[in-house]
C-alpha cells in the first residue's frame, strides 16, 4: 500500500527548506546523543540540489524521506539517508537504499559506499543486515573527536 502512493523525484531549489527541516528532524536523536549535529544536519544542500544529488521520497504528496547520492567513477556514495520521524519504521530507509542500488546500476557501477558515525550503532547494524560491510574506521575530518565507519556494498554483476 505504501508504494502505491509513493514517488521518488529529484529535488529542486524550491525543496531546500523542506530538505533542511526533514534532515534536522530525522537526525534529532543523534544530535542529542552526540551533543552536536551530525554532518548531514549542517550540510549546505543548495549545491547538492543544483548538482542533482538529492532525491525525495513522497508518500501521497508528503515528503517522507530523502537520499543524497554522489556519483563517482567506480561507485555511488550515499551522503545521507533521512526518513521523517512520522514515517520511520515503514521500511522507507530500505526503499531509499534500494534506490541507491538502482542508480548505481544505471550509472554502470557495482559498488555503493557510505559512512556513518561509530556511535550510530543502530545504523551500522541496519547497513550490515542489508549487505554492507565495514571497510575501516577513521577520524571524522569535519568533527574532531568523532569516528567514521566506512561501509560498502558490492552489487551483483
Amino acid at each position: 500500500m505504501v508504494q502505491e502512493h509513493s514517488k521518488l523525484r529529484r529535488a529542486t531549489g524550491s525543496d531546500l527548506r523542506a530538505i533542511v527541516a526533514l534532515t534536522e528532524q530525522a537526525y534529532a536523536p543523534y544530535t542529542q546523543m552526540l551533543d552536536a549535529p551530525p554532518v548531514p544536519v549542517t550540510e549546505d544542500y543548495a549545491p547538492r540540489i543544483e548538482a542533482g544529488e538529492v532525491w525525495l521520497l513522497e508518500l501521497s504528496g508528503t515528503l517522507a524521506g530523502l537520499i543524497v547520492l554522489e556519483r563517482h567513477s567506480d561507485h555511488i556514495w550515499i551522503f545521507s539517508v533521512a526518513v521523517a520521524p512520522e514515517f520511520q519504521g515503514k521500511k522507507l530507509g530500505i526503499r531509499l537504499l534500494d534506490w541507491a542500488e538502482e542508480k548505481a546500476g544505471e550509472a554502470g557501477v557495482d559498488l555503493v559506499k557510505l559512512y556513518t558515525n561509530a556511535r550510530m550503532e543502530r545504523n551500522i547494524a541496519l547497513y550490515s543486515a542489508y549487505g554492507y560491510r565495514e571497510t575501516g574506521r577513521r577520524a571524522n575530518p569535519k568533527r574532531p573527536g568523532w569516528t567514521v565507519v566506512d561501509m560498502e556494498k558490492q552489487l551483483a554483476g
